[in-house]
């Protein structure tokens, strides 16, 4: 009887300290700052055409290039729309019904009203992949 109660105590001990240990990462993984677009530089700077045609030959090589990382790039605006209050930019691409899609930043919503379909632009984000179209997200005006 005692050694079972002894196996219990020692097994709630353990699973106590799992729990403070994962609350412990839970709690550095959701406070972790994220990745100031505003600030950093580009990892990779290219065309609209450039990086759609990547991921349009070998999406496999594009993500492991491009995934997660800072990326700006260089198009004509296609269309300027708003999407739960912050500002979309559509990039065209020469000959392709593909496009990038910037997900601007909510402070970037008054520089978009000065600007117009057709216009070169050169927009900074984090690439988030391919489906239809390449989609930056946190995306901001540069240039």
């Amino acid at each position: 009887m005692k050694t079972i109660k002894r196996s219990v105590y020692i097994s709630g001990i353990i699973i106590a300290g799992g729990a403070l240990i994962a609350f412990i990462a839970f709690l550095k993984l959701y406070n972790k700052p994220h990745t100031d677009v505003y600030a950093s530089d580009p990892d990779y700077t290219l065309t609209a055409k450039a990086l759609v045609e990547t991921f349009k030959t070998d999406e496999a090589r594009a993500n492991s290039l491009y995934l997660d990382k800072i990326i700006e790039v260089e198009g004509v605006i296609k269309d300027i729309s708003a999407a739960d209050g912050n500002s979309v930019i559509t990039l065209s691409v020469e000959n392709s019904i593909e496009s990038v899609i910037c997900n601007m930043y909510p402070t970037e919503n008054k520089k978009t009203l000065g600007l117009h379909t057709g216009q070169k632009i050169r927009v900074k984000g984090i690439c988030t992949g391919f489906l239809l179209d390449v989609i930056l997200v946190r995306a901001v005006i540069s240039g």
